[in-house]
């Protein structure tokens, strides 16, 4: 009867320490880029084919977002060619377990690697106001990324596009209305959280968002254990369409509050936005 049970214990022993080892080292180092087509209504043909580069969630200073991991991240970031690239929010981070202080100098460095035809830009997320949001803001301009504030910009694009960045609603700084003020034609929401999508018009032609980490850790049959969300699960992460209106949430890089991911490998996202077909 010893044994038996001995097997068992060894059994269990070693499926734990594979578990650990696949969520605390492996999983969380195993970037992906999710390249998917979005068709918008009402998206005009001259922007048909343009391509937005997501980044939520690096969570700058928790494992395993170290300086070089963070470089790793960003050069292929910079390898997706994107015309738009967009920073979603949480750059830092401020409450993991075994986190470290960044080196925003050296942050900011790294950073200004990154180009795109029609500019990087950056929203702030609910760490980064509880870092310092001038700090982080300091951080990204520094590296000629400009943060948008409940505020629209035009970019030069083949007809007018504007990007509207709202502030993070999780820590009360969104104002979408006050963000949407003078903004017209194609327009594309960024925020942190997207909580605030079901205040979005329906003129707006796609909303992006992170925050969610997909979960963070997703088990079979379960799904995710927790989403910091005050609508649950409604919009975990991926592709959404609710009356006509178009949101999509990135799993995002980094971790927040436990070192672990399972079953939500962190992420880049490149979306090719196209006009309806005829």
């Amino acid at each position: 009867m010893k044994r038996p049970r001995r097997r068992r214990w060894r059994a269990l022993f070693g499926a734990a320490a594979a578990l650990f080892v696949w969520a605390a080292v492996l999983e969380p180092r195993h970037l992906v880029v999710r390249e998917r087509e979005l068709h918008l209504p009402g998206w005009p043909r001259a922007l048909d084919g343009l391509r937005v580069g997501l980044v939520g969630d690096l969570h700058v200073g928790a494992p395993p977002m170290d300086r070089a991991r963070t470089r790793k991240v960003i050069d292929r970031l910079a390898a997706q060619e994107a015309d738009l690239l967009v920073f979603l929010g949480d750059l830092v981070d401020t409450k993991s377990l075994f986190r470290s202080t960044p080196n925003l100098n050296a942050l900011s460095e790294d950073l200004a690697n990154l180009r795109a035809p029609l500019g990087t830009f950056a929203v702030l997320g609910n760490h980064d106001h509880w870092f310092g949001a001038r700090r982080v803001r300091d951080t990204l301009e520094r590296a000629g990324i400009p943060v948008l504030v409940n505020e629209t910009r035009r970019l030069p694009a083949e007809v007018p596009l504007d990007l509207v960045g709202v502030d993070d609603a999780y820590t009360g700084h969104d104002d979408l209305l006050r963000a949407l003020r003078g903004s017209e034609g194609p327009r594309i929401v960024v925020t942190h959280t997207a909580d605030l999508f079901v205040d979005v018009p329906s003129e707006v032609s796609l909303t992006l968002a992170a925050h969610t980490h997909g979960g963070q850790v997703r088990l079979p049959l379960v799904g995710p254990l927790f989403v910091p969300s005050r609508f649950g699960t409604r919009w975990v992460r991926g592709h959404y369409v609710e009356e006509g209106r178009h949101l999509w949430v990135t799993s995002g890089v980094g971790n927040s509050m436990i070192p672990v991911r399972i079953g939500v490998p962190p992420e880049l996202v490149v979306l090719t936005l196209r006009a309806p077909a005829h």
